[in-house]
């Protein structure tokens, strides 16, 4: 389980063709507080440490994710929100977040608000029952609060806001229009969804 706090962003120095796709990750954890066999979100993406040396780790990555994350995702030099697993009794800075992937969002428009910047996405309309205003929901491993919500025939848009700090202490600082992220819808809604949908029979 993760927060969506994001806490160091890593970048992919090497990708290699094993079967899977292995990446190696420059970091600035120490990796010896990080076991093999650890789970890292790797922009919202749950991984697994394979192998580490001081100031990077490696990762591997199946077809299956490559196929269900955003595009050009996983490519030498892409720098990477990292989160490590929450331990109990750490802080719930964010919310309950597993770093499984549920779609993919186009950035549709950046726009300045103050300080702050509003960002408008686009999904597809099997996860519009899953966003709601002022609900959660995680870009690329970012715990974000969803601002409004607005269905259309063929996508729902919906728009967030990064105050300084986040596009400081994240990738999304460089979001820009047809940017494609990894989506994570809030897994309070997901079991709300089944419940309805088991109470309608």
């Amino acid at each position: 389980m993760f927060t969506g706090i994001v806490s160091d962003i890593g970048t992919i120095e090497s990708v290699e063709s094993r079967g899977d796709t292995r990446l190696r990750i420059a970091t600035a954890y120490d990796t010896d507080t990080i076991d093999l066999g650890a789970s890292i979100a790797c922009s919202g993406v749950c991984l697994t440490v394979v192998d580490k040396g001081p100031g990077w780790f490696d990762m591997q990555v199946s077809a299956e994710t490559i196929r269900r994350t955003a595009r050009d995702q996983w490519t030498a030099g892409r720098r990477l929100n990292l989160e490590r697993a929450m331990k109990l009794g750490d802080e719930l800075g964010g919310h309950i977040v597993t770093g499984h992937v549920d779609g993919i969002a186009e950035v549709l428009d950046v726009a300045p608000e103050g300080e702050s910047h509003r960002i408008v996405l686009a999904v597809p309309k099997d996860l519009a029952p899953f966003i709601a205003p002022k609900g959660s929901i995680t870009i690329d491993g970012v715990s974000l609060t969803v601002n409004t919500v607005e269905d259309h025939a063929d996508a729902t848009h919906f728009s967030v806001n990064l105050i300084p700090h986040t596009q400081a202490v994240t990738t999304l600082g460089t979001l820009a229009r047809g940017r494609m992220v990894n989506i994570e819808i809030d897994v309070l809604a997901r079991y709300l969804q089944r419940m309805e949908h088991y109470r309608g029979r």
